[in-house]
C-alpha cells in the first residue's frame, strides 16, 4: 500500500506565536492517473492560469461550488483519504501537562523552554502525524505501508530511520515534490483546506457545509484532537 501525503501549517518546533494555529496532515490512496484526472479536472473547473494549484485556489468563494465537488460524495476523495487535524495549543499543553504536570503560566514560555531541553523536534506535530499515518492506513491492510511525502527539511536520513524503527511496517518513506506528483498535490489541497476550515472554526466562523464534508475524512472521533 503506497500513500502519498502532505501537510498544512508546519512549523516545525514553533507551536505558539507562529503564523498558523491548526497543523493539518493528509493522507491519499490514489494512483497516479486518478490524482492526475482530479487536478485536470480542477483545472478546467477553475480555470486559473496559475502553474501550480493550491487549496486556496478551491477555497474562493467563487470556486465554492468546486470545493464541494471535491470533498463531495461524488468527489475523488471519498473513501481515499483521510486527514488529521491538531490544535498546536492543545498539542502543547498536553505535552506540558505530561512534562510538569500542568500548566501555570503562559504556553509561550512553556515551548521555548521545551524547544531548549528536549532533542530537537520532540515538539514537531509532524512525525507522530507520520507514524498515525502509518497505523490509521494499517487498518485496511495487512501489509507494509509506503510513504510518499512533500519535501520537509525536518525529514532528514536519521529522522526517516527513526520513523522506521517506530513503525516496523513504515517500509519506505520517499521525498518528493508536489509539482511532480499529483498524488502529493491532492493531498496538499486537504490538507491545506482542512488546515484553513479549522482554523475559520476556531475563530469562531463555522463553515458547517464543508466542515459536514470534511468530517468523514477527518481520523478521529472529534474535529480536533492531539
Amino acid at each position: 500500500m503506497e500513500i502519498a501525503c502532505d501537510e498544512s501549517g508546519s512549523e516545525g518546533e514553533k507551536l505558539v506565536g507562529g503564523v498558523t494555529s491548526v497543523f493539518a496532515h493528509a493522507g491519499v490512496q490514489l494512483s497516479h492517473e486518478e490524482a492526475l484526472g482530479c487536478v485536470d479536472s480542477l483545472r478546467s473547473m477553475i480555470k486559473s492560469p496559475a502553474l501550480e494549484y493550491k487549496a486556496n485556489h478551491l477555497l474562493r468563494q467563487k470556486n465554492r461550488w468546486v470545493l464541494l465537488w471535491f470533498l463531495g460524495p461524488s468527489g475523488p476523495l471519498m473513501g481515499r483519504a483521510r486527514v488529521q487535524l491538531v490544535d498546536k495549543r492543545r498539542y502543547l499543553a498536553s505535552r506540558v501537562r505530561e512534562e510538569f504536570g500542568r500548566v501555570t503560566g503562559p504556553l509561550e514560555l512553556y515551548n521555548d523552554l521545551l524547544r531548549a531541553r528536549g532533542p530537537r523536534g520532540t515538539l514537531d506535530p509532524l512525525f507522530p502525524a507520520i507514524l498515525r499515518a502509518v497505523a490509521q492506513w494499517q487498518i485496511s491492510g495487512d501489509g507494509p505501508v509506503s510513504i510518499v511525502h512533500d519535501q520537509q527539511l525536518s525529514l532528514t536520513d536519521g529522522r526517516i530511520r527513526q520513523l522506521k524503527k517506530l513503525a516496523p511496517r513504515l517500509e519506505s518513506l520517499t521525498l518528493t515534490d508536489s509539482r511532480h506528483d499529483a498524488r502529493v498535490q491532492v493531498a496538499d489541497f486537504l490538507a491545506g483546506i482542512a488546515r484553513r476550515v479549522a482554523e475559520e472554526e476556531l475563530n469562531g466562523r463555522p463553515d458547517l457545509e464543508v466542515i459536514g464534508l470534511l468530517r468523514p475524512f477527518v481520523v478521529g472521533p472529534r474535529m480536533w484532537h492531539a
